[in-house]
């Protein structure tokens, strides 16, 4: 596949009184694409997942990245470091999830509001804690196709409080692809097995990957956990699963 070319900018997202910042990567070329929404880990939309959307966008989607923690810290975006994962997880401990939600349905609205975006054909895709909020996200009756990376604490909680996350999974309306890596401490392999039993329950189309030798953020190559064999299957696979939207 021939990689497009494309146009990237920053664009304030406007609901009532909440402005959200997103990041916004689209095919130059003129056309009819489909949208993915990506969701951030605890570090901002950083050069990472700004990278993501970029990579999404070349494949002929229509990216957006909005910011997370846009009413607790506007702009925030930081590296890898133990004090960074200890600033991130604070911001993260203080989202809402109908918050969350609200603020993905902002940015998938906004793509529905562009001309060259399908109004009936998106995706959203996650790492981290934005892989726990990509299961949420899967909730929302616009998305049709789901991939939640390594998104810790999908079986015993949800952003605010309240019920798991994974009691929602019957809400899911589309596909999901759920991304693992075995030695990945914080989601142990029966809260895999538990997010799995449920998809199948609740009859969800959806694929499990658990990689060996994988730990968590092994997506991201700006960290020492990345692991290049993962990240490429994964990917492949998350590029099966979008095609389900052209």
């Amino acid at each position: 596949m021939t990689e497009q070319a494309i146009i990237t900018t920053t664009v304030n997202l406007l609901q009532d009184n909440i402005q959200v910042s997103a990041y916004l990567a689209e095919p130059k070329e003129p056309g009819s694409y489909p949208g993915v929404v990506v969701l951030q880990e605890i570090f901002g939309v950083n050069v990472h997942i700004r990278d993501v959307t970029e990579r999404i966008a070349k494949l002929g989607y229509v990216a957006v990245a909005p910011a997370l923690f846009q009413r607790t810290a506007p702009g925030f975006e930081t590296g890898y470091t133990p004090e960074d994962i200890e600033t991130g997880r604070s911001y993260a401990m203080q989202t809402q999830a109908s918050e969350l939600l609200s603020d993905i349905q902002l940015a998938i609205d906004y793509l529905k509001n562009l001309p060259q975006v399908k109004k009936d054909s998106f995706g959203c895709i996650g790492f981290c804690f934005g892989g726990h909020v990509a299961y949420l996200a899967a909730t929302l009756p616009d998305i049709k196709a789901t991939a939640s990376f390594y998104g810790a604490g999908v079986t015993s909680r949800t952003p605010g409080g309240g019920a798991p996350t994974v009691t929602r999974t019957k809400e899911i309306p589309g596909t999901l692809y759920a991304f693992f890596g075995r030695e990945d401490t914080s989601i142990p392999p029966e809260q895999v097995d538990e997010i799995a039993a449920e998809l199948e329950k609740y009859k969800i189309p959806h694929r499990v990957f658990r990689y060996d030798g994988a730990d968590h953020g092994f997506f991201c190559d700006q960290r020492a956990s990345y692991n290049p064999k993962a990240a490429a299957d994964a990917w492949e696979q998350v590029k099966q699963l979008f095609g389900q939207l052209n």
